[in-house]
Parts: C-alpha cells; sequence; structure tokens
C-alpha cells in the first residue's frame, strides 16, 4: 500500500467560529467518523481529515508530524478554521498565514510559534481571497461583514503549508452560524470535497514559472495584498506588516541597519519558496510604510537574494505579459 496523503483540518474544541464551521462542514456533506487520535475526535471524507483538538490551536505545534505518527498518514497541507479578534469590533471574514518571523530566536512567543521563521504559506491564499470576495457579493448574512487577508501572524509551528480562515472580531460574531457556513463553504469547494478539482493547489510542472507575492510593509490588513491577489494568476506568499520588519538605526552611517528585518525577509522568502516549488517569486512594498534609509536597505538585500522589487504597476504588467505568451 502507498503512502497515503491528506489535507488536515484543525478545529478547536474552545473555538465557536471553529466548531461552527467544522459542524458546517459536516452538514454539507456525509463525514465518517474515525477513531480518535492523539485522544481527540476525528472524522474523515476523501483525501481530507478533520481532527478536533482542546484548548488554543496556537500551541498545537508539529501537527503534520503528530498525525502521521498516529495515523501513518501524510499531511500534505492544514487549514485552520478559526475567529479573528481585532479591537475594532468589526465583523470581518479573514484570511492569513501564519509565522512570527520578526521575533528574536531566543524570545517564547505570546502566541506561539517557532521565534524567528514561519512556515510555508498555503498556496490557496489567493484563490480562497478570490473566492471569498466573489461569493461574498452574492451572500446576505443578515449583517455586514468586512473581508480582508490578514498579514502573517502567530503561531503554531507546523512544517507543512497552512493558512487560517476566521470569522471576526468579537464574541459577538464569533458565533455566527452564516459567516461560518459561507467559510466552510468555501472550504468544502476548496479542498475538492464536493469531488470537484478544488482550487488553489499548486503543481510544481503546471505552475512552473508563475508570480508568487510576497509583500513587505503597511497594516495588518494587508491593502497592497487584498488588491493585487485578486488577479487571477497571481499566488501569494508571506505578507509583511511594517512592525514585522523592526529596523534599529546602523551606529555608523552607511552601514546595514541593525533590527530582526533581515532575518523576517529571509524567513519569509524561504517559507514561500518551499511552498511554491519553480514558483517565481517576486516582492512588493508599500515605500510609505518605510524611511528611505530603510528602503534602501530592503532593495539591497533582495537584490544580493536575487529577487525581483516590483511596484503594483510592474507586477500587473509582468502578468499580462506572462498571459499574453501562454496564449
Amino acid at each position: 500500500m502507498g503512502v497515503i496523503h491528506v489535507v488536515l483540518i484543525a478545529v478547536s474544541a474552545s473555538d465557536i467560529a471553529s466548531t461552527n464551521q467544522a459542524d458546517a462542514l459536516r452538514r454539507i456533506a456525509e463525514w465518517e467518523k474515525i477513531d480518535s487520535v492523539e485522544g481527540h475526535p476525528a472524522y474523515t471524507r476523501l483525501h481530507v481529515r478533520m481532527w478536533v483538538l482542546p484548548g488554543s490551536i496556537l500551541q498545537e505545534d508539529f501537527l503534520a508530524r503528530r498525525w502521521k505518527q498516529s495515523t501513518g498518514e501524510t499531511v500534505d497541507e492544514i487549514i485552520f478554521p478559526s475567529r479573528h479578534s481585532a479591537a475594532s469590533g468589526r465583523p470581518s471574514l479573514t484570511l492569513h498565514p501564519i509565522g512570527v518571523m520578526q521575533l528574536n530566536t531566543d524570545e517564547i512567543p505570546q502566541y506561539g510559534g517557532k521565534a524567528g521563521d514561519a512556515p510555508p504559506p498555503s498556496t490557496r491564499l489567493a484563490s480562497w481571497w478570490q473566492e471569498l470576495v466573489l461569493m461574498s457579493k452574492n451572500v446576505d448574512l443578515g449583517q455586514e461583514f468586512d473581508s480582508s487577508l490578514e498579514v502573517t501572524h502567530h503561531g503554531p509551528w507546523l512544517e507543512v503549508p497552512s493558512l487560517f480562515i476566521e470569522v471576526g472580531s468579537t464574541s459577538a460574531t464569533w458565533g455566527h452560524v452564516g459567516a461560518a457556513e459561507f467559510l466552510a463553504d468555501i472550504i468544502h469547494r476548496g479542498l475538492g470535497l464536493d469531488g470537484g478539482q478544488g482550487f488553489g493547489h499548486w503543481d510544481s510542472k503546471h505552475n512552473a514559472g508563475d508570480l508568487v507575492l510576497i509583500t513587505l510593509g503597511g497594516g495588518h490588513y494587508a491593502p497592497r495584498a487584498n488588491s493585487l491577489a485578486l488577479h487571477s494568476d497571481l499566488h501569494l506568499g508571506h505578507m509583511l506588516a511594517t512592525y514585522a520588519l523592526p529596523f534599529t538605526l546602523p551606529d555608523i552611517e552607511g552601514d546595514e541597519p541593525g533590527g530582526n528585518w533581515k532575518q523576517s525577509i529571509n524567513a519569509a522568502y524561504e517559507a514561500t519558496k518551499k511552498a511554491y516549488p519553480n514558483g517565481e517569486i517576486i516582492f512588493s512594498m508599500d515605500k510609505k510604510a518605510f524611511k528611505g534609509w530603510q528602503r534602501q536597505a530592503i532593495r539591497s538585500h533582495l537584490k544580493f537574494l536575487q529577487a525581483p522589487l516590483l511596484t503594483s504597476k510592474g507586477i500587473v504588467a509582468l502578468l499580462e505579459l506572462k498571459q499574453g505568451r501562454a496564449h
């Protein structure tokens, strides 16, 4: 018998937004309950497994490794249905990759993960974002929900690609069943649980040379990525807010700045390359988010990495050029 490859949906039993999405998935189609894994409930449908874990999912490191040790199945990616918290309190639907690459490597991250590093981002981020935006135009959830990508943040630590798909932003909406059902439908179709092909899967041969975007700078809600990732042939890697690129002034003028900004870029770049083998990784920077000396340091480092830094217009032009060649 060959190796069985699966997608894992990791559910937090203590998170109403997570369990609501899980319940909605099991209402859309039939799932079979299987033997518990590490003593926790588990379900199966086609090539997808669902694992219901207690407590905060942010501290549940090495989930793919643990699943394989218990079941013998190889986990290729992990989807986290979850709640989203924000001070604004606005009802929201969000997607994001994970990582805490800006922290000192000896820190213990408050919200999980491995300090100074980031797991690979899910290759489904852009396509699921496009689907969320498209479908939200045609659905009435009874109240208005904002839709947004979020930048890379928090744990857990994983060795496979992942994304969080979330209902926010306070207890007033975490339990919103309509929002959970809306996101569950995207998960269901996006993973091919309807028997279809799904969307957002990366094929290293078929997708070779496709553009994969990493964004640098800006706020937590990734406005640059929100807009650029609506282009159908653009894939999305990590997105780093300004706060995830910490700079300190150099001791001597002309020297390279200190701080963990370079560590963050390197971690985002390596993790994104791992998620997208044979992809063409490009960067986009929010110039207004950085001082001149910071922009110059970023440009120099990306040149060292041989990673193109493009404007939004430049990215669109390159997409059009590639589309023209394809036809």
